[in-house]
Order: C-alpha cells, then structure tokens, then sequence
C-alpha cells in the first residue's frame, strides 16, 4: 500500500504535468488566435508568422488572457478588422479548447 508520501508525491507530479498541458495549450491557443487574427487582417507568409509570434508574446505581459486581448482588439481596430468584443473573446475560448484537444491527443 502506498505511503502518504508516495500519494502526495504523485499528486504533485500530476499537478505539474497538468500545469504544463494547460501551459503548452495556452501558446498553442495564441498561434491559433494569431493565425486567425493574421488572415482577417490580411496578413501573409512572414508576415502572418511574425504575427503569431507577436500574439504569443503578448500573453506574458500578465497572468491570465486581457493581454492577449487587448492585442487583438488594438490591432483589429489599426487594421479596421469588424468583429466585437464578444467575437473576440468567443474565438479565444473557442481556439482554447481546441488547442487542449490536440495538446492532450499529442500526449
């Protein structure tokens, strides 16, 4: 019979593997959402990627998704790009979800 111990040990890891899954979705939503943001604005080849790279950078200005957002939503107006704030944020937890499936798929 396991100790406590070894149960708290196994729970830590699986806490610290789940934290990394969720982690690996989170940049995998971004270049989604970039991508998505990229093509409503036009945007092309090296330009479309460096988009994407930019969309994932923002993500670590502070915890949680406002900055990502606010990314989005600022360059969506630059670029008179005509979707709501509620389309936005629907589209990020839309990609967010995807995104886990095919982190989890990956394994």
């Amino acid at each position: 019979m396991p100790s406590f111990d070894d149960r708290e040990k196994a729970f830590e890891n699986k806490y610290a593997h789940d934290q990394e899954l969720e982690f690996k979705a989170q940049v995998r939503r971004n270049r989604l959402l970039g991508a998505w943001a990229a093509e409503l604005m036009g945007l092309e080849g090296e330009d479309a990627e460096n988009y994407k790279k930019e969309v994932v950078k923002a993500d670590f200005e502070e915890k949680g998704d406002e900055d990502v957002f606010r990314k989005i939503r600022k360059d969506f107006d630059k670029h008179g790009v005509d979707q709501s704030d509620h389309q936005i944020r629907r589209r990020m937890d839309e990609l967010l979800a995807e995104a886990r499936e095919q982190v989890k798929k990956e394994g």
